[in-house]
């Protein structure tokens, strides 16, 4: 297991833990600083033993992930994150995550009836929470179903920064404005 950190973006440290995997480059976890705890903590507290480490493709991925986090228009493939590591549920939520383009939200309840599990929003909430890519699956981009943002790994601040700097809009009370949810 290798480690690249990302750093200075807007929201503080951002941590890679990549590894080569039948000889392609794959992140395994991305680690988003949270505003009690930083990116660089989590990995001293996780793997106090790590040793920094890149190469190109990680170096090109942590660029594009800076210029996301500064709201450039950047498009991630799924390539580069080591997806078959998650049960299958998870990954079925995290691939139509990935679906939601740029400026759009839905909703953890349409997210689920889009995958056929029409009671399952808390489900896709909890497989959402553990996404162990955020940024290059932006789960930033579900909401709850009453326009408020629910959870995010890098703290509600950033999903709100995330989702202007998408175009997306807020009332005065934080709900998300928005014509239409994708999956709708």
């Amino acid at each position: 297991m290798k480690i690249k950190i990302i750093t200075p973006t807007p929201f503080g440290p951002v941590v890679l833990i990549w590894s080569r995997v039948n000889r392609k480059v794959k992140v395994i976890r991305i680690l988003l600083s949270r505003p009690d705890l930083s990116a660089e903590d989590q990995l001293t507290n996780s793997y106090p033993h790590y040793a920094v480490s890149s190469c190109g493709k990680i170096d090109s991925l942590s660029a594009k992930i800076r210029d996301f986090l500064e709201g450039k228009d950047v498009k991630f493939s799924l390539d580069v994150v080591a997806l078959d590591s998650c049960p299958p549920f998870q990954k079925a939520v995290l691939r139509a995550e990935h679906q939601i383009p740029r400026g759009k939200v839905s909703t953890y309840k349409l997210i689920a009836r889009y995958l056929g599990k029409e009671n399952g929003a808390r489900a896709v909430g909890n497989a959402l929470a553990k996404n162990p890519f955020p940024i290059i699956i932006p789960c930033h981009r579900a909401i709850r179903s009453d326009g408020y943002l629910g959870g995010f790994q890098g703290g509600m601040d950033m999903k709100q920064v995330l989702l202007e700097n998408e175009g997306v809009h807020f009332d005065v009370k934080g709900r998300v404005i928005v014509p239409r949810f994708h999956y709708d």
